[in-house]
C-alpha cells in the first residue's frame, strides 16, 4: 500500500473522496500513484455492495462522503455491472504535468455512459407562400420578375 507522503487519516480521507468523485462522475484525472490506490479501492467497494443490503447500505455510507454517490451505486452501477465479478475502473496514462513533471493518468468507469448529441434533420422545406415566414431583412422577388432579369442580361452579353 502506498502511503502517498500522507498519514493515515489523511489517506483515508483521501481515498474516500477519490472514490466518491469517481463513482459520482465516472471519470476523473489524478496522479498515476493516486490512480493505482483508488482503483483497488473502488474494485474492493463495488462488489461489497452489489448485494444491496442494508448491511452494503450502511458500508457505502461510512466509506463515501456523499449520498447521491451511494445511490448512485445503488440505483446505476449494481444493476451496470451485475454480471462482473472485478475490473470495474480502467487507468490510461496521460503523460506527464507541466508543473512538477508527476505521470498522471485518467481513471474511468468500465462501460461508462457516454452521452452522445443526437443529430436533428431539417425539417422538410415547403412551397406553399403560407407556410413560408418572411423577415424584415428578406427580398422577395417574383419568378417571371427573375426570369425576366436573366433573359435581357443575356441579350446585352450577346449582342
Amino acid at each position: 500500500m502506498r502511503t502517498l507522503s500522507r498519514k493515515r487519516a489523511n489517506r483515508s480521507s483521501l481515498m474516500r473522496n477519490l472514490a466518491t468523485s469517481l463513482l459520482l462522475y465516472e471519470s476523473m484525472e489524478t496522479t498515476l500513484a493516486k490512480a493505482k490506490e483508488v482503483k483497488s479501492f473502488v474494485d474492493s467497494l463495488l462488489p461489497r455492495a452489489k448485494s444491496g443490503d442494508l448491511n452494503a447500505v450502511r458500508y457505502l455510507n461510512s466509506v463515501l462522503f456523499d449520498k447521491n454517490a451511494v445511490d448512485k451505486v445503488l440505483k446505476e452501477l449494481n444493476p451496470r455491472y451485475a454480471d462482473r465479478a472485478s475490473g470495474f475502473v480502467k487507468i490510461y496514462k496521460t503523460g506527464n504535468r507541466l508543473g512538477d513533471n508527476a505521470s498522471t493518468a485518467r481513471v474511468e468507469l468500465v462501460d461508462k455512459k457516454v452521452f452522445v448529441e443526437e443529430i436533428k434533420k431539417p425539417a422538410p422545406k415547403t412551397t406553399k407562400k403560407s407556410d413560408k415566414t418572411l423577415k424584415s431583412t428578406d427580398v422577395v422577388e417574383d419568378a417571371d420578375a427573375v426570369d425576366k432579369k436573366s433573359k435581357s442580361k443575356t441579350k446585352k452579353l450577346i449582342s
